[in-house]
């Protein structure tokens, strides 16, 4: 198995964290995951309760107490996964159990029976759920690691630094080896062959990010093409796969394998555009919500407008002691087509997402996936 402890984190540019965020995106969303929740026979925020509440983690907790006062990304990520855990939504493992019910029991698995199912749903298609969840916080545990090198002396004390990136790495790697140890527990070696290739591209998607720094705005950017395929390794991959991987688990064929994994990949692009379009499409005056340069918007609008045109607006933007500002940089992004353009690459998303499974039979689990492939185009 890969480790994702290898690859260290700068916290310096604005990233989307967790795909499927209720911190973002559109305000009925809640109201569809819950009704969807209520599909799968129980709330999917309990999924990863049993390892969560381990004794090591129990360990886990108490030592992230000492980073309290610090900066350090992990406090942030271990507050979102114990006080915010009505928010906290755990959409990948949803996706997967509604996608298990909407295929249901195939007909060539003859070694698994429909008495077996609870709510519809394989007891290994839950296993598969839960894993896939604790291998996407494992993923956010390990995305927390501070770039050292890039630490000043204003930013903290470096002790603190030191001994958040210790933990994050830790905490991860448990997770992980957690998640690997019921991979193997599924006894299917194109399931294991599928999450561990995810993991894989979870690795390249990361490295990928920290290779290309565009927060100076300056630097040779991705194109559209390019960024589609980052946005996938770094947050679709997982997702895309475990829906297969739930196909396989039922003894489904073929198709269905290649249509749930369809539907996995555009549902992730289409939320992580709509995740990244938030800043550019909120209305009213208030605080300017904060924004990556390696965003779609500002993605499609570099690439309309050409490098020199981009270049200009960039010196435009910047203060008196040369740093960024975000807001005039928002309001030339905004005044183009590159937000159009993420809208639409949006909808396209999501209408392959539909379209992927309307081969299924009709259902409540197949309405739930319908509505949350349609929530991501609300904005």
């Amino acid at each position: 198995m890969f480790s994702l402890s290898r690859l260290s984190m700068s916290i310096r540019g604005q990233r989307t964290l967790s795909l499927f965020s209720s911190q973002t995106g559109p305000s009925n969303w809640s109201k569809v995951v819950s009704d969807a929740e209520k599909i799968v026979g129980y709330p999917t925020s309990f999924m990863s309760l049993r390892c969560l509440l381990s004794d090591e983690l129990s360990n886990v907790a108490m030592l992230v107490r000492k980073l309290v006062g610090t900066q350090h990304p992990l406090l942030n990520t271990a507050r979102g996964f114990v006080y915010d855990s009505k928010n906290n939504l755990q959409m990948r493992g949803l996706i997967v159990l509604l996608l298990s019910k909407a295929a249901g029991a195939s007909h060539a698995a003859y070694d698994l029976l429909p008495q077996d199912m609870v709510s519809g749903i394989y007891p290994s298609q839950r296993n598969l759920a839960e894993i896939t969840e604790l291998i996407h916080t494992a993923f956010l545990v390990h995305r927390g690691i501070v770039n050292l090198k890039e630490w000043t002396v204003s930013d903290g004390p470096m002790k603190d630094m030191e001994f958040g990136n210790k933990m994050a790495v830790l905490s991860g790697d448990f997770l992980l080896a957690n998640a690997c140890t019921g991979l193997a527990q599924l006894n299917d070696t194109k399931v294991v062959e599928m999450i561990s290739g995810a993991i894989g591209d979870l690795v390249q998607g990361i490295y990928y990010e920290n290779s290309y720094n565009a927060e100076d705005g300056l630097s040779d950017g991705t194109d559209v093409a390019s960024w589609e395929e980052q946005t996938f390794l770094s947050h679709g991959s997982l997702l895309a796969n475990s829906c297969q991987a739930a196909m396989q688990l039922a003894k489904h064929n073929k198709e269905a394998q290649r249509l749930a994994y369809l539907y996995g990949k555009h549902l992730s692009l289409g939320h992580k555009l709509n995740s990244d379009l938030q800043p550019f499409v909120k209305s009213g005056l208030g605080e300017l919500t904060p924004f990556s340069l390696s965003a779609a918007p500002v993605v499609f609008h570099r690439q309309i407008v050409g490098t020199e045109r981009w270049h200009q607006q960039i010196q435009h933007a910047k203060t008196l002691r040369n740093q960024l500002d975000h807001t005039k940089l928002l309001a030339a992004v905004k005044s183009g087509k590159g937000v159009s353009s993420a809208v639409d690459l949006c909808c396209y998303h999501s209408n392959k997402a539909l379209e992927a499974i309307q081969a299924f039979p009709s259902s409540e689990a197949r309405s739930a996936l319908e509505n949350i492939a349609s929530a991501v185009t609300k904005f």
